[in-house]
Order: structure tokens, then sequence, then C-alpha cells
């Protein structure tokens, strides 16, 4: 093991520790988004063996976004991979150390692939710069499935180019089982988004199919049988839950929820749109042109020079395309992400940090060191030298900017923006509420929000302590008042906290 990859190991601990910091203290662990409740919710089903629950009394009193209720199931939307991983968490009691734990994994291969395709050097400054992204700190700190997909991501490129560049150091039969089951989870877990990924190298293994070696097109066929193979899981689990392998469940949420373009794709008038795709594209860049490194328009000002590196590197290709490629893959959906950066294009986060690294490489001249060694004395200093200087106070400079002035700002933004708080639940952890159990409790607010921050004390089996339900009126409330006799009914009014009503106050 080289020092740099020890180094490597430092920042990717480092990386668990500051993003569980954000996870626990900044997010207090909660969701903030609708798709962390769905997640969460699918996640504590599978904990318990299933993958449904019974819809009950009145559904939309139960409501949790984006999770549907049909043919007397209710089960979440979003594809079964990562909320398996998720479900881990919850068996710990520790949902939200998940994506901290992911982070500080994606922060490694970062740097392991930096290495393979430009050197120690260039790996531990992606290594560097993804640890600090404002991005890539937002993501590990929350429960989406983005850091999932990184990791599944950055593994599949790794193997691939072991795959098509074989080690003497490992099995020949190694690599191509970790791309394709890597590529495969991915599949099942975010399956538009591993398309995405996929192209790429799908076309660097078509050309391999046509000119490798007899051994090498029989790993590529490994490669895409694996992948096949898995990715049909997620049509087994899509006739598990519906009955119907095609049915998208998507679709039982909001039935213009489709990847294209035209009527029937999305909610605007006609459908979606060459003129929003492009609105939302201009959107999710600004974004993450503030996020990718919080240097605010300066956060790009690298990428250029590193594709100028790396243009006569082939294996370089592939990679640097990731990105690009989701970001075309995602014009034709109508739903586009800026809140915490865009997150569409997250799987390909390792295409800017290398390339970033690669352009400080070039600009400062280390393309031939592996460390840098500056004179003792300034009067021995040369062009070189100056460069690295100039760059490296730069480079101090702007993450010092960012550490200091843009990412609190921005974790704040998000904190205050959403309102959740954990003290929201306190006022049912006191004995007062405490001695009310079994309780289901009426939640009377206008935000759904408010009522959902309460489902964290709730299961989805509806079996404990406190029951929570969004009024939808008195006949409804009475409803799922029959449906639950033996439970205390208690009337909760957010904007009154701590105050518990045995009738309505309205």
């Amino acid at each position: 093991m080289t020092r740099n990859d020890k180094r490597a190991i430092f920042l990717s601990l480092l990386a668990v520790l500051i993003t569980a910091w954000v996870a626990h203290t900044v997010f207090e662990g909660l969701p903030h988004l609708e798709d962390e409740f769905a997640y969460r919710w699918q996640a504590r089903v599978i904990s318990r063996g299933a993958l449904t629950t019974p819809t009950p009394p009145e559904a939309e009193s139960f409501l949790v976004p984006f999770v549907v209720d049909h043919r007397g199931e209710r089960f979440g939307k979003y594809p079964l991979g990562w909320p398996v991983v998720l479900s881990a968490g919850e068996k710990a009691g520790l949902p939200w150390l998940v994506n901290p734990i992911l982070g500080g994994l994606a922060v490694w291969l970062t740097y392991r692939l930096g290495k393979k395709l430009f050197g120690e050097l260039a790996g531990l400054l992606a290594a560097g710069l993804t640890l600090f992204s404002p991005f890539f700190i937002i993501q590990s700190g929350s429960l989406l499935s983005h850091a999932w997909g990184l990791v599944l991501s950055l593994a599949f490129t790794l193997a691939w180019l072991d795959t098509t560049r074989p080690r003497e150091d490992l099995p020949g039969w190694l690599p191509p089982l970790v791309a394709g089951l890597s590529l495969g989870c991915l599949a099942i877990s975010r399956p538009y988004t591993a398309l995405a990924v996929a192209l790429p190298f799908g076309m660097h293994g078509l050309i391999l199919l046509w000119r490798g070696s007899r051994r090498m097109r029989l790993h590529i066929v490994s490669v895409g049988t694996l992948v096949v193979i898995l990715s049909s899981l997620h049509f087994l689990w899509q006739y598990a839950v519906t009955g119907d392998p095609l049915l998208n469940p998507y679709l039982l949420w909001w039935p213009y929820d489709k990847i294209g373009f035209g009527p029937g794709h999305g909610i605007a008038p006609g459908g979606h749109a060459l003129f929003y795709a492009w609105d939302g594209f201009k959107a999710s860049i600004y974004a993450g042109i503030q996020d990718l490194f919080g240097w605010g328009l300066f956060s790009w000002i690298l990428i250029p020079f590193g594709v100028w590196a790396a243009r006569k590197k082939r294996p370089v290709w592939p990679v640097m395309a990731v990105f690009p490629t989701l970001v075309i893959f995602y014009l034709a959906y109508w739903v586009g992400a800026w809140v915490f950066g865009p997150r569409y294009y997250y799987e390909g986060l390792y295409s800017l940090t290398l390339l970033s690294a690669a352009g400080i490489i070039w600009l400062a001249g280390w393309q031939r060191q592996v460390r840098l060694e500056l004179p003792s004395r300034i009067k021995d200093w040369g062009r070189p030298q100056w460069r690295s200087v100039a760059v490296i106070t730069l480079l101090a400079i702007l993450v010092a900017a960012n550490l200091g002035s843009y990412l609190p700002q921005r974790l704040t933004g998000i904190q205050e923006r959403f309102g959740v708080q954990r003290a929201d639940l306190d006022p049912f952890l006191t004995p007062q509420a405490q001695a009310l159990t079994p309780a289901l409790v009426i939640v009377h607010t206008d935000d759904w929000r408010q009522y959902a921050d309460l489902l964290e004390l709730a299961s989805p089996f509806l079996d404990s302590p406190f029951i929570f339900i969004w009024t939808a009126g008195y006949s409804s409330d009475q409803i799922v008042i029959k449906a639950f006799p033996e439970r205390t009914v208690v009337h909760y009014y957010p904007d009154q906290p701590g105050e518990f009503f045995d009738r309505p106050q309205h």
C-alpha cells in the first residue's frame, strides 16, 4: 500500500465522519423530500420481510408521499434496490448512517479510478474534490438513492476497465463478475440512470465484440448476461406488487409520470417538449454550477483543462462521457431536480471530479510528478514551481470559500426551506403522550409535511404505539376511528405542540 493509498483511506474515513455529522445534525436523520419519505417507508416494510402492507381504511388519510395503493395492497413506487440496502440501516436502528458509509466508499473508489486513469496524484485530488463538494455532502447526508447509485456506477466503471484491460493480479473472471453485478444492481435501483451510465461503455463493448480476442468477447458477453439477469428482477418485483410485470408503479401515483415527449408525458399542456426540457436543463445546470465545488461559476473552470489533458487517453473517454450522457438522457424526463442539486446527474459525479483533478495537474505542470517537491529557497524557484504555488494557492482559497461560506449557507437553506426538525416529535415522547397509547392521532393541518414528519414514530404495519392520520373530514375520520376501536383517539394541531385533544377544536 502506497503513501497516497493511505491518504485516500484517510479521506474516505473523513468523508464518513463529515457526512454522518450532516445526516445526524443538519438533517437530523429525517426525510425532507417526498422521495425520502417513500424510501423510508419501503425500507421499514422490507426490514420486516415484506414488500407490501394491506391498504388501510380510508387510504388517503394515511398519506405517505409516493406510496401507492393497488388491488388492496400498499407499496412504494420506487424500484427495490435502494430500499433493500436502506432496510439494513433500519434493522440496525441507524438508517441515516447508510449513505455516509456509502459516501466514504465512493471517495475511495474515486481515488482508485483516478489512480488507474491518471495516476495516484490525480486520484487523490479527485477524492479530495469529491469530499468537499456540497453536491456530494448533501447527497451523502440525505436518505435518497443517489449515494448508492454513485457507488455502483464507480464500481462498474472500475470493473469495466479491469475487464477490458486485464490485470495480472486479479483472476480473469472477477472483473466481469463485479461489472455485471454492479450495473445490474444499478438497474434494479435506478433503471433509467443505469441505461445512461451503461451507454458509453456499451459502445466500447460493441467495438470489443467486433475487434477483441475470443477471451475478451466472452468477458463482454458475461457482463451483459449478468446485467440482463439482474435487471429482470425489476420486472419480477413489478409483478409481485402490481400483478403485471410491465406495470410501472410510478404510473399508479401519477399516470403522466413517463419518460419521453408529447401528450401524456408530464403536466405541461401538450406534454413534455424540448422547450420545457431546455428550461429544466438550465435550472439543473445552474444548481450544479453552484453545488459542484461551492465555488460559484468557478466550479466548472478546471474541467476544460482536464478534457484537454485527457484528450489522448482513450480509456478515459467512456468515463468522461457518463455525466453528459446522464444530462442528455434526463432531458426526456419532465421532472427537474435542483433542490438538493441536480441529483439526476449525480451518478456521473466522478466524470467531473476526475477531469477537474486532471485540469489541476495540467495547470500546475505536475504531469510527470507523483508528489510535489519544491526548492527550499525562493531564488531557486523556476517557472514550474511558480505554477505549482499559484495553483495550490488558488485551490486553497476556493476550498476555504466553500467551507467557510457557501456550504454552511447551503445546508442551512435546505434545513430552513422544509422546516423539518426532530423537535416536532418531542411532544409524543413525553409521559403525558405515552399514557395515551395505543393512540390514533388525527393531525389537523393544511401542510402535509407537518403530518408526514410524525410518521417517523409510526409503523407502516399500523402496529406502533401511535398511528397518525391526516384528517380528511369528519366522515373519513369516523371510518378510521371505527377501524381501530382499541385505540385512544387524539386530535393534534402542530401549531399547538404538546396539546392533545379528545375532540376537534374547529
